[in-house]
């Protein structure tokens, strides 16, 4: 079986795991794929955190979730340093960040301090602990849910930590003919637990390790990208930053390069998940609301008039031309 061959079964499992949210399970996959992190967004009761959970299971690789509340402190999520009174020496303990798939479950809870431990670790891949520095494992993902709705009890996310997210997906209701097999899912498993008086033991066609994961990132690079895609990918994210133009006034502060590094990955792994060995402008298309949204700034006078992010990017792909 080849890598591509299993990453689509992975897919097809997770699609039936997870009814209703097909473009969810595909942004799960692009992410490990690309080497990023994930942040979703939407109302309680989506199968956000079953998502994640249902991923890392498919991924021989250790999984941790951190339910994240106002309460938190830094050292519940990185580890601390604990004094053993036998030796008398200290002895670092490591937290749930050192696991290789975390799930950051309703991250908008917590608070600066522990938003700022994290951002190291989403950014550098690597964890200070007073004057020592402990790398992350090679495969190191943060997904992380947060919740719309509520305002009491969160903390907005700071702009530089929202950067370190490969994409910020939002997610919707699903139809109402997914919502009545979600039903018959949900009682499947139910009775199956009951049955048995334990958790239900995954059936998996295919497990992703590293290695696989190696290999597919490997491939994934491999992938055709033509100069005038590669130029057309650039000026839609330079787009964000003019200050003049139809955009003039709405956007303060655009897209980095890391918002380009971001969507050349992205386009990349849709691409080969699509089964392409090229990038098309339809890869573009398909992953760049994700990539962008929660790096375009819009200006006050923007949100006041009831702009968001996903019209300023209809508005970008309206107005840069298409090679």
């Amino acid at each position: 079986m080849s890598i591509h061959e299993k990453f689509n079964l992975v897919r097809q499992d997770l699609s039936a795991a997870i009814i209703g949210q097909s473009a969810l399970v595909d942004r799960l996959l692009i992410a490990l794929l690309a080497d990023g992190h994930l942040l979703v967004e939407g109302a309680p009761g989506l199968a956000k955190t079953r998502a994640v959970k249902e991923l890392a299971g498919f991924v021989d690789a250790a999984f941790h979730r951190i339910q994240f509340t106002p309460d938190l402190l830094p050292a519940d999520i990185t580890g601390t340093e604990i004094y053993l009174p036998a030796t008398g020496e200290f002895k670092f303990q490591p937290g749930p960040l050192f696991n290789q798939i975390v799930l950051a479950d309703e991250i908008n809870r917590a608070p600066a301090k522990v938003q700022s431990a994290l951002l190291e670790a989403m950014g550098e891949r690597q964890i200070s602990i007073g004057q020592q520095t402990y790398p992350l494992s090679e495969l190191f993902m943060v997904m992380a849910t947060q919740n719309p709705i509520e305002q009491e009890g969160t903390y907005s996310l700071p702009e530089a930590q929202l950067d370190r997210f490969l994409m910020h997906v939002m997610i919707d209701y699903p139809p109402a003919h997914n919502e009545i097999e979600i039903l018959r899912l949900v009682r499947s498993e139910n009775s199956q637990a009951a049955s048995v008086g334990s958790s239900l033991t995954k059936n998996t066609t295919a497990t992703l390790n590293l290695d696989d994961i190696r290999a597919a990132r490997q491939a994934i690079d491999r992938v055709y990208l033509s100069d005038q895609i590669e130029e057309y990918l650039v000026r839609l994210v330079t787009a964000t930053r003019e200050k003049s133009g139809p955009l003039a006034g709405m956007i303060a502060f655009g897209a980095s390069p890391r918002g380009t590094i971001a969507l050349d990955a992205c386009a990349r792994a849709h691409a080969w998940l699509s089964g392409q060995d090229y990038v098309a402008p339809a890869d573009i298309h398909a992953v760049v609301y994700d990539v962008l949204r929660h790096r375009i700034l819009l200006t006050y006078e923007a949100e006041a008039e009831g702009v968001t992010t996903s019209k300023i990017i209809d508005q970008l792909l309206s107005q840069v031309a298409v090679p």
